[in-house]
Order: structure tokens, then C-alpha cells, then sequence
């Protein structure tokens, strides 16, 4: 069975005075991008039978502004988190979820999508490699089960969407 993985980068993020990293919002645009993202994996993707979070209040308010409805996780090990990391917490999902929605950080996400996939000559790969800018989003296939994921495993990079 094939299943899709959606790397969500969160909104542009704001940068109030005196508030730690963790916990800064989205501004403006980060908000009407990310709502703009939801749209688009609502209507473009399967629907998303689980999202897993990081719990920084950009990735939190991504998540609610996308208005993605599937149960979530916030993992702490998320922010922050490296690749491996990453690729660990999608191996604990159980094999009942077929599309998985992640929202998180760069630059894990795009060292994440380029690390997973063997081919590095498409369009969606060479702007990942580029630029994984805020509310964007990586659509990947991953054959087997989640438990399975590694890197160059099968998985492919199938699209890749910046929500302006």
C-alpha cells in the first residue's frame, strides 16, 4: 500500500519583542498563507487521517489556520528535531493511517524530504533543495508501512505547493 506523507512548513511567523522563539506567533501573512495551504491540501490531497506537531505556537497556529481536521500529536521532540528524529516519530504511526500530515520547521523538513527520496531531478525536488519557504508544502509517496521508512527507501517526492 502507498501512502502520502505532507511536510507542512509553518506560517511566517512574527517577531514581537521579549517573546522566546518557541512561542512566536504568526503575523498577518503567516495567517491568510497558512489558511491558503489548507486549502490546497484539502482539495488537492487525500484526506488527512492523522498530523503530527510540533508544539512552538507558529506550528500550533499553522495547524488551526489550515483548519486540517484529523487527531493530532504534538511531539515535543519535534521542535528542533533533526531528520532522524523526524523520521523516527513517522515510524511510530500506526499503519491504520494512510495520509499523514506533519507541520514543522526548517530546515528539518526539507533535509527530511530530500533525505527520504532517490530521485533528485524533478521539478518538486530541485525547489526543495532550493527553498522550502513558509506555509509550503511537500507531497511525498511512501510504499509499505510507515514503521518501514528510511531513507532512500522508495519514497518520492510527487509535488511540492507555496501557498501566496
Amino acid at each position: 500500500m502507498t501512502r502520502t506523507l505532507i511536510l507542512l512548513r509553518h506560517g511566517k511567523s512574527a517577531y514581537p519583542d521579549d517573546v522566546d522563539d518557541r512561542d512566536r506567533p504568526l503575523s498577518p501573512r503567516g495567517r491568510r498563507e497558512a489558511g491558503l495551504a489548507g486549502r490546497w491540501i484539502r482539495a488537492n490531497l487525500p484526506p488527512v487521517d492523522a498530523v503530527l506537531c510540533s508544539p512552538a505556537t507558529r506550528t500550533r497556529k499553522t495547524l488551526a489556520e489550515a483548519a486540517v481536521e484529523a487527531p493530532v500529536d504534538y511531539l515535543e521532540s519535534l521542535y528542533g528535531a533533526d531528520p532522524d528524529t523526524l523520521v523516527a516519530a513517522i515510524r511510530a504511526v500506526p499503519d491504520d493511517v494512510h495520509t499523514l500530515l506533519v507541520v514543522g520547521h526548517e530546515p528539518t523538513l526539507s533535509a527530511t524530504a530530500l533525505g527520504l527520496i532517490t530521485d533528485h531531478g524533478n521539478d518538486a525536488a530541485h525547489q526543495v533543495a532550493e527553498k522550502f519557504p513558509t506555509s509550503a508544502v511537500a507531497v511525498l509517496t511512501v510504499p509499505g508501512s510507515w514503521s518501514e521508512l528510511a531513507p532512500r527507501s522508495g519514497a518520492e517526492l510527487v509535488g511540492f505547493h507555496i501557498a501566496r
